[in-house]
């Protein structure tokens, strides 16, 4: 049987432009899609047993028509759903264990959208053992305003950190997304000169050149294995002389999707998802994949 797309449903209009996010993604790739809803009353609360079950039918009523409406407009697309009485983060990761990927709903360029409660999504994404992709409404309103106009939608960018040993989940997300659409990947990398550049007075345009080609030529020998398994995808590459998240951003602009890592060995403590991943969730104007790697 093969993983589902599994999808945090909240009834706002970050999670539904997921949901639709994910079902056109699930259908190229012959994946199920599992909608899940999470809800529990908080410590302080004390709910009669008829606002408790007033929640559960709400919740169920919304799994209920979003699968309805899924059905009308993707018939082919198996869905299932659950409601899940417990604390948002712990209910998502849990259901999404051995699942293809997460797809949450995001409010605005300014933070992460909490999903149900509060700071979920960043929660969610420093503890996902699955690349969890991030959707704003707003996205969903351009997608359906390309597919409209017969668009393809855009290229699907990759930001590598390490050009001579890329993280594999990385590059094989990448390559099956592209893949799956039928889309352009572009491979971005930045790179920065060796310190014994920071001891000299001028650096001469053959030395910033020389390093420059071997940065590109390792890129390209780390690429050519990825480019042999998935031949159907074409492949364009940009080095640049910046700083990662600037590099990616840039390339960011016209993307369909934008596929960044997140350490794993990270400690626990504070949750972090690494600066730059940080800043391209907040600012990149497409869905933004998170892949977590060793």
């Amino acid at each position: 049987m093969f993983s589902p797309i599994v999808v945090g449903l909240d009834g706002s209009p970050e999670s539904r432009a997921a949901v639709d996010w994910a079902a056109r993604e699930a259908l190229p790739r012959g994946l199920p899609l599992s909608l899940v809803t999470a809800w529990i009353w908080r410590p302080a609360e004390v709910p009669s047993a008829q606002e408790s079950e007033a929640q559960k039918r709400w919740a169920q009523q919304l799994l209920n028509e979003t699968r309805q409406d899924l059905a009308a407009k993707y018939p082919d697309l198996p869905v299932t759903v659950e409601q899940v009485s417990d604390l948002a983060p712990r209910a998502l990761l849990e259901s999404a264990e051995d699942a293809e990927m997460l797809v949450l709903g995001s409010r605005g360029h300014g933070a992460v959208s909490g999903f149900l409660l509060g700071s979920v999504g960043q929660h969610v994404l420093a503890r996902a053992s699955i690349p969890v992709v991030l959707v704003r409404a707003e996205e969903h309103r351009a997608a359906e305003g390309a597919e409209a106009a017969g668009e393809d939608g855009g290229e699907v960018v990759v930001g590598i950190q390490d050009r001579d040993q890329p993280a594999e989940e990385l590059l094989e997300f990448a390559f099956t997304a592209a893949a799956a659409r039928g889309a352009t990947l572009r491979v971005v990398h930045a790179w920065s000169r060796p310190p014994v550049f920071a001891y000299r007075a001028v650096v001469t345009g053959d030395e910033d050149g020389s390093v420059e080609a071997r940065v590109e030529k390792e890129l390209l020998e780390a690429l050519a294995p990825w480019q042999e398994r998935y031949p159907q995808v074409e492949v364009v590459h940009r080095t640049d002389l910046a700083t990662a998240g600037q590099v990616v951003l840039q390339a960011a602009r016209n993307a369909a999707l934008v596929v960044v890592g997140r350490r794993t060995h990270r400690p626990s403590l504070g949750m972090r998802i690494g600066p730059v991943t940080h800043g391209v969730i907040h600012h990149a104007p497409a869905p933004v994949a998170v892949v977590p790697h060793d």
